[in-house]
């Protein structure tokens, strides 16, 4: 009562006193604008962020991790079914990483028969949707949430940051088949080497600042070039779209399988220890053997793989080094294996 009766007085003083009261409303004014000046500066992040993404994965990772710090989420993605295109960054790891991504699969494919609906609850995730203008439509933007129901100030500024992203994110649609083309091996298409040499880096950093696991394997194809003095350059490049195939078949989608030239390949496996890497270059060893290519008089077509798991204190040229000495390691033992580096 004591308490509430000071606040009164307190509260009647101001209002009783110009003075107080114009200083009372200068504070409240000084606190608004410095809140506001804030989040300007972030504004301006996130234009930062977005000019320096190129194509429409990395813009919406550029997005999701802007937007962490402002309202916590554990999934964004991107989804235009009209043109194929559907880009997920999540920011979970291990288990739960997969668990989110079983979730949002689920979810998108529900989009369509939800119609307009924007936030609804799924197990214990909290979805919101948004539909993204952009060149042929269709497109919308989802946020999975598992710490609860985003308030009113944050959809608030979290619709603020779309209005940022919109635009950028609408010329990353209309160009996306441009970098696409650039960022394929024309022949096998798969990722090509500049792709390789952009998402190393990031992909160490994430591995190496969450403590996660994260193997590099360095392929290079057996007794590939009796078939292309046999039977000439375009039965070898038929034979380079075969293998591409068999082995993309059998990675992961968060693995980054790569045509570097020729006929060598590179393996990036994030959330990947020696153990489950062993398992699954020994199975790509045997597709491409199963594959029953071979010249007259040569032995069969296979692959010698190098693999290596980073570890800290490694630089990412020892890592590679370390691949590379693997790789060649195979090939001396026989060839169509692999050897831990």
């Amino acid at each position: 009562m004591q308490a509430a009766l000071s606040l009164s007085t307190d509260a009647a003083r101001v209002a009783d006193n110009p003075v107080h009261a114009d200083m009372h409303n200068l504070m409240v004014e000084l606190d608004r604008y410095r809140r506001r000046s804030e989040w300007l500066v972030k504004i301006n992040d996130l234009h930062a962020r977005l000019a320096g993404a190129l194509d429409l994965s990395s813009m919406v990772e550029a997005y999701s991790v802007w937007l962490m710090p402002v309202v916590e989420h554990n999934l964004i993605a991107y989804d235009n079914p009209r043109q194929g295109r559907r880009h997920l960054f999540c920011s979970c790891h291990g288990p739960d990483r997969r668990r989110v991504m079983m979730v949002a699969d689920k979810m998108i494919g529900q989009l369509e028969c939800r119609g307009g609906e924007t936030c609804w609850q799924e197990d214990d995730f909290y979805v919101y949707c948004w539909a993204v203008p952009d060149c042929e439509g269709g497109g919308r933007l989802m946020l999975l949430r598992k710490a609860g129901q985003i308030g009113d100030a944050e959809i608030a500024q979290l619709e603020e940051g779309l209005a940022v992203l919109q635009e950028p994110l609408q010329r990353a649609v209309e160009y996306e088949d441009i970098f696409e083309q650039a960022r394929r091996d024309s022949l096998t298409g798969l990722a090509n080497r500049r792709v390789f040499e952009d998402r190393l880096g990031p992909l160490l950093e994430s591995a190496r600042r969450h403590g996660r696991p994260i193997t590099l394997a360095s392929m290079d194809l057996d007794y590939f070039k009796q078939i292309n003095d046999t039977f000439g350059h375009a039965k070898g490049d038929q034979v380079l779209r075969m293998v591409a195939q068999a082995m993309s078949g059998m990675v992961r989608t968060s693995d980054l399988l790569v045509r570097i030239g020729g006929d060598e390949f590179q393996l990036l496996m994030p959330e990947t220890e020696m153990a489950n890497a062993r398992i699954l270059v020994e199975r790509l060893c045997k597709a491409v053997h199963d594959l029953g290519i071979q010249a007259p008089g040569s032995p069969r077509l296979g692959v010698s793989i190098g693999f290596v798991q980073w570890q800290p204190g490694l630089s990412t040229e020892e890592w590679l080094q370390r691949a590379d000495e693997a790789l060649y390691q195979a090939k001396a033992m026989g060839r169509s294996r692999a050897c831990v580096g």
